[in-house]
């Protein structure tokens, strides 16, 4: 019996079977760390005397949710995370001014590599898994472990198979197929599991796409979304692989390891022809509560958000702007975007996409998760409804009393100029 990519990066990596064929202790080849969940796993280490870390040069950190810090307690959890990573050595540690959003930054500083097991703290580490890597959300238990001794326990995964065939529409974006594929399975459908994407689609796809796409695979439940290495993730990494390889032909070759056998045995197997998927938006306060847009066309809102580790890239931002340039949103409501690192800032800036948003009226933030959580940059008040790019609309996210719906960049931008929810091929650039 083959095996699927999961079975194999497992495999690859197994360091011991404690309790029997179910549980796997995995050797971890990075560990990343934010301001929120890792102080609470720094404080207890030192409290236990074991203030080290197993390998300095595997372990990255990042400032990203409250940035710069709003008061006493939010600068307390950077000076922590900021003081451990000196004592401990850890080079890759972006503050203030250097940061960004920890699942944009990462991947590109290329920490990211095809085959690689990667932990956070962090529900949306399965991001990752876009590269052909699993990389899963962990609690702080599992990360102190982690980051003392470059390991982590896993049971044995079980994957769900996706086959997306078709042309996603104009219009029509990773983040409205995932939405989909999120109704389709609720949020309990892929709990535990390793959601592999497949297909035509996935093939045509850019890696931002595919970022987007194992986002929200924990929107499901899913421990980690994962897609195939190819020619496309190859070029992606080449600045940071190219002294390991000859040539692309070599790494495409070396990767392409990483893909799951013909006869590997999955827990289900779904097959969706996607050519006719229009652009999806969330209604209540569930991932898998989706609609298409036009079935919620006219909805108001207040505020639309433009960014988070979900749409907060170079792709994301043109998206909108192709939308916006030019026109001025609605006086209904606040626009905001937060470029995901201060490479997509200066990016963007660049090409002139800056002054399309300012232009336009969105005011622009620098690179924060600050919103996505209602933590600062973009927290609603009760009553208000945000259109958003972010990746989670449980009840009060972004603002205690606020509604979220969830849509593509070009969907947020429709929204803007409109006042409400609007189908965003009423606005082809």
């Amino acid at each position: 019996m083959g095996k699927t990519i999961a079975q194999k990066i497992f495999e690859s990596h197994l360091v011991d079977k404690p309790f029997g064929d179910e549980v796997n202790v995995l050797r971890l080849d990075a560990v990343f760390c934010h301001e929120i969940t890792t102080p609470i796993a720094i404080n207890d280490l030192v409290a236990r005397g074991k203030d080290r870390v197993f390998d300095p040069s595997k372990i990255k950190a990042v400032i990203d949710h409250v940035t710069p810090a709003k008061d006493s307690k939010t600068a307390e959890q950077g000076k922590i995370l900021r003081d451990w990573a000196r004592r401990n050595g850890i080079k890759d540690f972006f503050d203030i001014g250097r940061n960004g959003v920890c699942h944009a930054i990462f991947p590109e500083k290329g920490f990211v590599r095809p085959g690689y097991t990667v932990i956070m703290g962090d529900s949306h580490t399965c991001t990752h898994g876009a590269f052909g890597a699993f990389a899963a959300g962990v609690g702080s238990t599992d990360l102190e472990v982690g980051i003392l001794k470059g390991v982590c326990t896993f049971k044995e995964p079980s994957t769900i198979k996706f086959v997306l065939n078709g042309t996603l529409k104009e219009g029509v974006y990773a983040k409205d197929l995932i939405l989909f594929l999120i109704k389709e399975l609720t949020v309990n459908g892929a709990t535990n599991m390793v959601m592999e994407f497949t297909g035509p689609v996935i093939d045509a796809m850019t890696m931002e796409s595919r970022m987007t796409l194992c986002n929200m695979a924990i929107e499901a439940g899913g421990t980690c979304g994962i897609c195939y290495p190819d020619q496309v993730t190859v070029d992606y990494l080449w600045p940071f692989i190219q002294d390991d390889f000859a040539t692309k032909e070599a790494a495409l070759a070396e990767y392409s390891k990483w893909k799951s056998d013909a006869d590997a045995e999955y827990a289900e197997v779904r097959t969706y022809d996607v050519s006719e998927l229009e652009p999806m938006v969330t209604f209540g306060y569930k991932p898998d509560q989706v609609k298409p847009v036009r079935e919620m066309q006219g909805t108001p809102v207040q505020q639309i958000y433009i960014g988070s580790c979900t749409n907060g890239r170079i792709e994301d931002l043109r998206i909108a702007a192709g939308i916006l340039k030019g026109k001025k949103i609605s006086d209904n409501v606040r626009g905001i975007v937060s470029p995901a690192t201060p490479k997509i800032f200066s990016q963007a800036l660049e090409e002139g996409i800056i002054k399309i948003f300012q232009d336009a009226g969105f005011c622009v933030t620098n690179p924060t998760c600050g919103a996505c959580l209602g933590m600062s940059n973009g927290v609603l008040a009760s009553g208000e409804a945000c259109a958003s790019t972010t990746n989670r609309n449980f009840n009060g996210r972004m603002g205690k009393g606020g509604t979220v719906h969830l849509m593509s960049p070009a969907s947020a931008a429709a929204a803007a100029i409109t006042g409400e929810i609007t189908n965003s091929p009423l606005y082809k650039a």
